[in-house]
């Protein structure tokens, strides 16, 4: 098992290092955000979870899913802390699943 990490609104980096992108759609704080990975750590026989603490619009996951996408590699899911999902269609589509509902906090 391996760990990239994936990086938000990442200034360019001094190294030479290509890296995929993609912007998300409006957040939870209506924002766009910029998010990122060095290309060469996803190979496409990779197969990828992402990881986050937090799910509430879903326009992380979608995000990470096409960054996954753009490498050739296989998209199995998201995992969070906190399912705080606004649309439930989510869990399914993404897949995503949740140590705790939000309204259990």
């Amino acid at each position: 098992v391996g760990f990239v990490e994936m990086r938000k609104n990442q200034a360019p980096a001094m190294d030479s290092d290509r890296w995929v992108r993609r912007t998300t759609g409006p957040d939870y704080r209506d924002r766009h955000v910029e998010f990122g990975f060095r290309r060469a750590l996803i190979r496409p026989e990779d197969r990828v979870l992402m990881v986050d603490d937090w799910a509430d619009t879903g326009m992380t996951a979608r995000a990470a899913r096409e960054l996954v996408a753009d490498c050739g590699a296989t998209w199995i899911g998201a995992a969070c802390i906190v399912d705080g999902l606004t649309d439930p269609r989510l869990r399914h589509d993404l897949p995503v699943r949740g140590l705790l509902d939000v309204r259990q906090l």
